[in-house]
């Protein structure tokens, strides 16, 4: 980009002057669609070694200022290169890249305006507009009214709040005397063995701890067994463990199975343990009227997990956890410093510090707005819809195809699938070596996963920009990789 000279050589002190900023502006602006126009033709991942990004950059800090037409240079030169491009339309790891023109554009009126969404006060927009876009979602969730919403960063976190709060319900006082010291069994927390990490991670940071979170067999579906679940709680509680909570997945990481929420809440509900459901990928498929059935037993739940950076459009990072009466999440977290102690004016009830472990905040409903908005209930849907239809045409390719065969039951935008062609004792391997070949191609990018002790491969659909000739580029690819190994 181009600058006229370095700011310090402005002999100003402050910011930009306006006149150079707006240049700048209008050429980054040109900068970003060119980027999204032309993404399909960049490699999708670079091949360097770890490290390589960091040899090209001047490690010791700056002293003086440069001159930003040098520092997107470096950008252009080093940065961009050393990218893995999720939303290239021929990236098919993990989950759908949910990049969007409007998400965009949010973010940066986001960036200029720069509030800390901590109580309403600091931030009165920030504050109602989050309220507003929660109960936009909370409606195509079809969740009750007694749901409220808060916006974190990620479903790691979300959940983390929500098994917090199942501790406090079963062990009053924790908030204030700790797990420490105290006469407390040793709570469990159970789930799927499809589950997330983000379970065990959630255990440890509230200090439940690691062990204490009981992975649970699934049947020939991935779906929780029920029966397994029921035997499991019987036997700890045998034990003079204490059931806390259940964490049931609606779209697990590796295949997006549902577990059978109606079973599990009864489970929950004779036991008396907190249901929790992890809907990051998931849950999104409720605002398709004809995927209602994805919604079977949320009513039962104490809390719901969505991230709409994973299905929804909304650029990352943008989670929601809803809880059956919230206040009990504000009880456990609530703790104002004094220089926060101003009184808000009368109708102002909601501080969204309150809600969690963070107090600043960043002005993430803006871009939920911007998007929900510029694409309507209606247009997610028509999008969501064409990734619900490009997953089992890709799988019908791979079932047409003697050398492969599917890992897993096709479920919304996620195909498991495994080369099954050549010697069986090295086939573990030689897919992993179909995954890393797909991905050093810089044409496609896919991951691995292990499905009852198999090593399979994974593809992901969601991003906006993907078609149906992207998909069959990546299977072509797939194929020729296959013949070469």
């Amino acid at each position: 980009m181009k600058d006229r000279q370095a700011p310090d050589e402005l002999g100003e002190l402050g910011d930009t002057p306006p006149v150079i900023f707006r240049e700048q502006l209008h050429q980054l602006a040109d900068w970003i669609a060119n980027y999204r126009e032309k993404i399909e033709e960049r490699r999708i991942a670079p091949n360097a070694k770890p490290g390589a990004v960091l040899a090209q950059l001047d490690t010791s800090p700056p002293e003086t200022a440069a001159p930003l037409d040098e520092i997107f240079a470096e950008i252009d030169r080093i940065i961009v290169p050393g990218v893995a491009h999720w939303a290239h339309p021929q990236f098919m790891s993990y989950f759908g890249c949910t990049t969007t023109s409007p998400g965009i554009l949010a973010e940066m009126i986001t960036g200029a305006l720069n509030v800390n969404a901590m109580t309403w006060r600091t931030a009165p927009a920030a504050t109602e507009l989050e309220t507003l876009v929660l109960d936009w979602l909370r409606q195509w969730l079809t969740l009750p009214d007694e749901f409220t919403g808060v916006v974190y960063d990620t479903a790691s976190i979300s959940t983390m709040h929500a098994l917090a709060t199942a501790r406090e319900q079963i062990a009053p006082d924790t908030r204030k005397l700790g797990v420490s010291g105290r006469d407390l069994p040793r709570f469990r927390i159970y789930t799927s063995d499809q589950a997330h990490s983000s379970i065990e991670k959630g255990a440890i940071a509230i200090g439940i701890g690691e062990e204490n979170v009981r992975r649970v067999p699934t049947d020939s579906d991935f779906r929780m067994d029920v029966a397994a679940l029921r035997k499991m709680v019987a036997q700890d509680r045998q034990q003079n463990f204490r059931p806390m909570a259940v964490v049931a997945t609606v779209g697990t990481t590796s295949t997006a199975s549902v577990d059978p929420v109606p079973e599990i809440a009864k489970v929950c509900r004779d036991e008396k343990m907190w249901l929790h459901i992890d809907g990051a990928y998931g849950a999104g498929l409720a605002l398709l009227p004809e995927c209602k059935w994805v919604t079977a037993g949320w009513n039962e739940a104490d809390s719901i997990v969505i991230n709409p950076h994973k299905m929804l459009f909304v650029p990352f990072d943008f989670s929601t956890l809803y809880m059956r009466d919230i206040g009990r999440l504000r009880r456990l977290f609530t703790l104002v410093p004094e220089c926060l102690h101003l009184r808000d004016p009368v109708g102002a009830e909601i501080n969204y510090m309150d809600y969690g472990v963070q107090l600043g905040r960043r002005f993430r409903a803006l871009k939920a707005w911007v998007v929900w908005r510029a694409f309507g209930r209606e247009g997610i849907a028509a999008r969501i819809r064409d990734h619900l239809r490009l997953a089992p045409l890709f799988a019908e390719w791979v079932r047409n195809d003697e050398r492969f065969e599917l890992a897993a039951p096709v479920s919304m935008g996620i195909v498991c699938f495994c080369l099954v062609a050549g010697d069986a004792n090295k086939i573990d391997e030689l897919n992993t070596q179909m995954v890393e070949r797909i991905n050093a191609s810089g044409q496609g990018y896919i991951t691995q996963t292990k499905l009852r002790g198999r090593i399979v491969m994974r593809i992901g659909l969601g991003n906006v920009l993907t078609t149906e000739q992207h998909l069959r580029n990546v299977w072509e690819l797939i194929q020729a990789v296959a013949a070469a190994l």
